[in-house]
């Protein structure tokens, strides 16, 4: 009879588990499979809350073994101001697809922050001009960190900067990041004149008003739109989609929570239209970049399948490495009658 115990890990454990190489390629895969039609669309729900809001996102792959992740995160932005709690929190839920049973639970956050890093690191290596070697960093918390680290695994890079509304924290990302990969980090104080010397841009802020103009970007320029994933957030100006070639994780999630959702904005005389999936470039059914002079935009949402490859790794190397704690939340009763054991005196 199979085990009906459920795998339980913490940051620590998904962080020394899953590193940025193995996630990349697994998110690679996963906009592969989807495009090619061998994985279902994943599911997005999002709550609102009075002082932030819940989303879940829930897909499933065949990776050898068939899984299906459902990722609940909480956002709640002002919790640093207030109550030192981290400003996302959240669990990752692993089960076998094929009869139900609860593999793991694990932290989010270390999946959520990798798998989005993966996916900008593969949007890069299809979409940006392979000579790239300076960036501009806009948002320098975690996400800024872990993109930075992926790029690296796809190009060359020579030349960071950095920007941040906090520039404090953007003095500690150049200090740390400099040191950590042997390249110059330059903290600025304007972001668009950054842009305009870069070659890729990546943007991961929780801005609600734009910030990146379309006299800030150059011909050649990719960017990777990362931090518009929900409604109401926005870091480009709408006439930055209508002037270069969009790409986006999913076209209906985009329309609704990414950069996309902002497409009416833009001036009445430019239809903004979307190029491509990634998952079709990757695939090899529509161009990645087609030119050196292409401004192209990745408009980076998270896909749940992104979820779902990540947390399969980190699943498979736990239980191989005997890794983590286990519980079986089958046994309920026998853990009642132990308690009203214990309050009798037994």
């Amino acid at each position: 009879m199979e085990s009906t115990e459920t795998l339980l890990l913490q940051r620590h454990d998904v962080a020394r588990l899953l590193t940025i190489g193995e996630c990349i390629s697994a998110v690679e895969q996963a906009f592969n499979l989807y495009a090619c039609g061998k994985a279902s669309a994943p599911g997005i729900l999002g709550i609102h809350a009075t002082q932030g809001g819940f989303h879940i996102k829930a897909g499933i792959l065949n990776l050898g073994r068939n899984y299906f992740v459902a990722k609940t995160n909480a956002n709640f932005p002002g919790n640093s101001k207030t109550n030192r709690l981290p400003t996302i929190q959240g669990i990752v839920s692993v089960f076998d697809a094929e009869n139900g049973r609860l593999l793991a639970l694990m932290d989010s956050i270390e999946i959520t922050i990798l798998r989005t890093g993966a996916a900008t690191a593969v949007a890069a290596k299809y979409l940006s001009r392979e000579d790239s070697k300076i960036v501009t960093i806009c948002g320098c918390g975690n996400q800024g960190e872990v993109s930075l680290r992926s790029l690296m695994e796809v190009r060359r890079l020579e030349t960071i900067y950095a920007f941040d509304i906090n520039k404090q924290q953007a003095e500690l990302f150049a200090k740390k990041l400099s040191r950590e990969l042997k390249i110059p980090v330059t903290v600025v104080d304007d972001p668009g004149k950054a842009a305009k010397r870069s070659d890729i841009c990546v943007t991961c802020t929780p801005s609600r008003k734009p910030f990146l103009r379309p006299e800030d970007i150059r011909p050649g320029t990719f960017i990777a739109a990362v931090g518009a994933d929900s409604e109401g957030k926005q870091e480009l100006y709408p006439e930055i989609l209508a002037t270069g070639k969009v790409v986006v994780d999913l076209l209906e999630q985009s329309k609704k929570i990414g950069e996309f959702q902002h497409r009416s904005q833009a001036s009445q005389d430019k239809c903004i239209t979307a190029h491509a999936e990634l998952g079709e470039i990757v695939a090899g059914t529509k161009p990645g970049r087609e030119s050196g002079e292409e401004i192209i935009i990745f408009d980076s949402t998270g896909m749940a399948l992104q979820d779902v490859a990540a947390a399969a790794i980190v699943y498979e190397k736990a239980i191989s490495g005997n890794i983590g704690n286990k519980i079986d939340f089958s046994m309920q009763e026998s853990g009642i009658a132990l308690l009203k054991k214990k309050r009798k005196g037994y």
